[in-house]
């Protein structure tokens, strides 16, 4: 017993040696990234942390310029005489209800907004529009063909509120 406690009493640290070799790296002018370090000629990069890339993209984005109004009625969907001439049999009634029922238009953000009937193509039924707004010529093509117009929905102005 007291020749092991002698032993392990005698070793000091500097007499410890490693189970491993350690690889050693080379810092200066020779090794495998020599003078630079690999972060090439002076500038930003080479010193320390560079700045944040997000300025320079910011700087990029051009300014935006003039006026930019986004008016607050919402607008029509358009819907052409040629198309209601497809859809429709002659007596039958145009209204936002119909145009909805036979797949023509869908709901835009849960309700139907206004709807205008332009004269882009030939109608030779005779219909009759109910609750949808109607371009002049979209009127003469539709009275020629003998249909009518009953009520029309005049298109709401809403004007912005200034505070």
């Amino acid at each position: 017993m007291f020749v092991i406690w002698n032993l392990i009493n005698t070793m000091q640290l500097h007499e410890l040696k490693r189970n491993t070799r350690r690889k050693k790296i080379r810092v200066g002018r020779g090794g495998k990234r020599g003078k630079t370090s690999g972060r090439g000629h002076k500038g930003q990069k080479a010193r320390g942390t560079p700045r944040p890339a997000i300025r320079d993209v910011i700087k990029k984005i051009p300014k935006r310029r003039g006026y930019s109004f986004k008016s607050i009625k919402a607008k029509s969907i358009v819907i052409n005489l040629g198309l209601i001439d497809k859809k429709f049999n002659s007596g039958e009634i145009v209204s936002p209800a119909t145009l909805l029922s036979k797949k023509v238009l869908n709901f835009k953000k849960g309700s139907i907004v206004n709807i205008k009937i332009l004269s882009m193509g030939e109608i030779n039924k005779k219909i009759i529009v109910e609750r949808c707004l109607v371009s002049e010529k979209a009127v003469e093509k539709i009275k020629k063909a003998g249909g009518t117009i009953k009520e029309t929905k005049k298109q709401e102005s809403k004007k912005p509120i200034k505070k």
